[in-house]
């Protein structure tokens, strides 16, 4: 049991409470006798004999524990003996290492001393030595013959040579010309000739990827004059055989950084190597790929096209050069630096000179060709158009001329229905002008570009907006019928409203987004604008005044002539409906309404759609003022005003406006004037509809009545005198 203890009582964490439990566990379990039944005697035993247990354990724990605690007092005292001695042991030690310091610091200065006085001893030496040595060389080109030396014939020796002959050469520069120029030019010549040997090798420890060798020689050549040639062997080299694939372009950008950094090693002034490397570049390999590309000038399109290619491509290069800080984009005399422009124009070499005009001259070719193809496929031939209020009095003098003698004088040809208007023949011309505007803004120097853009605009106006949309109009406006005549008049002309307008908002988005980023004052370039479109407007404006006279004045002779006084005044009983004219007429105007509506938008169709209505109501107004209603007359005249107001004014999408719907339905409530009773015809008129008319104009309609005089009826309108 002992063990037992030992092991429940060094548990981590002991808790006591918990050793009782199992203590009292265990009795209960030992202590069992039949039934559920235990034994409290056996249970006091058991406890006992556990404390006695715990008693000797404690005990025997006091005793070990004591024996420990003595061996560490004594473990103590040894520990702090050896720690005193090895104190005093780092004592003397640190008193040492001063000593030794101190002698080091003494042997050092003393040294240093010997050292200096050392060094200004052989400087002088080594000065002496290394002047005998020149002498010595000097010596050998100033004797007679050709200089034999094993320092200037091997090799191996080349670039001990090459300081040696660079001193020799500076020399022989302050010697006095009459005594020493044999000497002087042995030592030119040979200066030449291990210049050249340096260079060779150089090339050589380029061609075999020896960077170490290559800096070593470019070092050493810093102090000869041909270190420029050098340099320039460098670049020559490392550009042969490159940037001679279709697009050279995208291989300017990775030569010059493969490059840079070999000349960042190599060069000791490797910005202006780099430099020097990037003009070769353009001013050689891009100048001659350019005008070998625009070498043809016979197809002018074709020439224009590479042209800007090219220079894009070529400010494209310069941007990433910049980008990669191998360019700068200002330039630095000082330093070397090239700046962006002077490169672009290096490798263009004046092949911009001239374009200002070549491009205006495509331009003009271009479009005029494009509405000569257009104008052919339509088989038609230009007329010359003259204009002016005489021509328009003597048109229609010969048109009413010619209806009323049934001839034709007049010649007005309405060419089919066809307007003479393209959008997709618009699109290909704007397409033409913007690729020159967007060439013109990149291609031309600041002073050409004012001018050559509005060079460009004029050729744009006067192709597409005069020859094409104006002329179209003139056309149009030749096209439209007379007022006078007899049959139905057709009407084109709002399909040309319709395009016209269309191509009019193509050239406006077309001169935002192209002719005005190309200017930096843009008033000139407004106004012309404005102008044209002025007089397109006005020719736009006239041709709908005539379109609607033209309609007007048909319904107006139609009614004339088609509508028969017994319409309105029949006898015996008849269906109401609508009279044979209204009918024809109402027939016409669903199909200029549904044209209207079809081709016009905006402004336009508000202003015409309500100036139509206006006239028709004014026409019907007064037809109707010809004739006698009785009361079946009276119902025929509601329907006819109904199915008028039904064709001018629509419903939903192809309502007219509002004031023309007041009208019609003034026009109607006069109309119930014609029938109502006479004993209400007071009430009527100062109903909501024709309170706000003159009182003349109720009269004059009532006075309409077949019954006027026989039902007295001026008797029922004294309240409204």
């Amino acid at each position: 049991m002992m063990n037992q203890y030992i092991k429940e009582l060094e548990q981590d964490p002991f808790d006591p409470d918990e050793f009782v439990e199992r203590m009292v566990r265990r009795s209960m379990q030992e202590s069992r006798l039949q039934d559920d039944q235990f034994d409290p005697e056996m249970i006091h035993d058991i406890f006992t004999q556990a404390i006695q247990d715990l008693k000797v354990l404690q005990e025997r724990q006091e005793r070990k524990c004591a024996r420990l605690e003595q061996a560490v007092q004594e473990e103590e005292k040894s520990y702090v003996t050896k720690l005193a001695e090895i104190m005093e042991q780092h004592s003397h030690c640190v008193n040492v290492f001063s000593s030794l310091d101190e002698r080091m610091s003494r042997c050092g200065g003393r040294a240093l001393d010997v050292g200096e006085k050392l060094g200004a001893a052989r400087a002088p030496r080594a000065r002496a030595a290394a002047a005998r040595d020149l002498l010595s060389h000097l010596a050998n080109f100033l004797s007679p013959g050709p200089v034999v030396s094993d320092l200037f014939n091997d090799p191996n020796k080349l670039n001990e040579a090459a300081d040696v002959i660079q001193k020799l050469f500076t020399i022989a520069q302050e010697l006095p010309p009459d005594k020493f120029e044999v000497a002087k030019k042995k030592i030119e010549a040979k200066y030449d000739e291990i210049e050249r040997n340096l260079i060779e090798e150089f090339v050589r420890a380029q061609n075999q990827g020896n960077v170490a060798k290559m800096k070593d020689i470019a070092t050493i050549m810093t102090n000869f004059k041909g270190y420029s040639q050098c340099v320039d062997a460098y670049i020559e080299t490392s550009q042969m055989n490159t940037l001679l694939g279709k697009d050279i372009f995208s291989a300017v950008l990775p030569l010059c950084k493969k490059n840079y950094t070999v000349i960042s090693s190599v060069f000791p002034n490797p910005d202006q190597v780099i430099s020097k490397f990037v003009l070769n570049i353009f001013h050689l390999k891009l100048q001659k790929y350019i005008q070998t590309k625009l070498a043809d000038k016979n197809d002018m399109d074709k020439y224009l096209r590479n042209l800007y290619d090219m220079y894009i491509s070529t400010q494209k290069v310069c941007d990433e050069l910049v980008a990669a800080n191998l360019v700068s984009a200002d330039g630095n005399t000082a330093t070397g630096d090239l700046r962006r422009e002077a490169l672009v124009n290096g490798a263009m070499a004046g092949a911009t000179d001239g374009y200002a005009s070549l491009e205006i001259r495509r331009l003009k070719a271009v479009l005029s060709n494009a509405l000569n193809v257009y104008y052919n496929e339509k088989q038609h031939v230009k007329k010359q158009i003259q204009g002016g209020g005489f021509q328009e009095l003597r048109r229609d003098l010969q048109a009413v001329i010619g209806t009323r003698a049934n001839i034709n004088i007049a010649q007005i040809e309405n060419y089919g229905g066809e307007t003479f208007l393209s959008e997709p023949l618009v699109v290909k011309m704007l397409n033409d002008a913007k690729t020159s505007f967007t060439r013109c803004k990149t291609l031309c120097t600041p002073n050409e570009l004012h001018g050559t853009t509005i060079a460009l605009l004029d050729a744009l106006i006067q192709n597409l907006l005069i020859e094409h949309v104006d002329y179209a109009l003139d056309l149009g406006l030749q096209s439209i019928p007379i007022a006078e005549n007899k049959s139905p008049p057709q009407i084109y002309f709002f399909d040309i409203v319709n395009l016209a307008n269309k191509i009019v908002r193509m050239f406006g988005e077309h001169f935002q987004e192209s002719v005005l980023p190309c200017l930096s004052k843009q008033g000139e370039c407004i106004q012309r604008k404005n102008t044209i479109m002025e007089q397109l407007e006005n020719k736009l404006d006239a041709g709908l005044e005539r379109a609607i006279s033209a309609i007007v004045g048909w319904v107006k002779l139609h009614l004339q002539t088609e509508q028969k006084k017994t319409d309105f005044k029949p006898e015996g009983d008849i269906d109401t409906l609508a009279s044979s004219a209204c009918v024809a007429v109402v027939s016409y105007l669903n199909s200029v309404m549904d044209k209207i509506h079809a081709e016009l938008e905006g402004d336009n169709l508000h202003a015409v759609s309500l100036e139509l209505a206006v006239r028709l109501h004014r026409v019907i107004y007064d037809h109707l003022q010809n004739f006698q209603f009785n009361s079946a007359g009276a119902m025929i005249a509601i329907c006819d005003v109904k199915e008028y107001r039904s064709a001018v004014c629509g419903r939903g999408p192809r309502a007219a406006p509002e004031p023309a719907h007041a009208l019609f339905d003034t026009l109607h409530a006069l109309c119930n004037l014609l029938l109502v009773k006479p004993e209400n015809l007071h009430q009527v008129c100062e109903g909501e509809t024709l309170a706000e008319l003159d009182h003349s104009i109720l009269h004059n309609f009532i006075q309409l009545r077949s019954d006027y005089k026989s039902h007295k009826l001026s008797s029922f309108l004294k309240g409204l005198s």
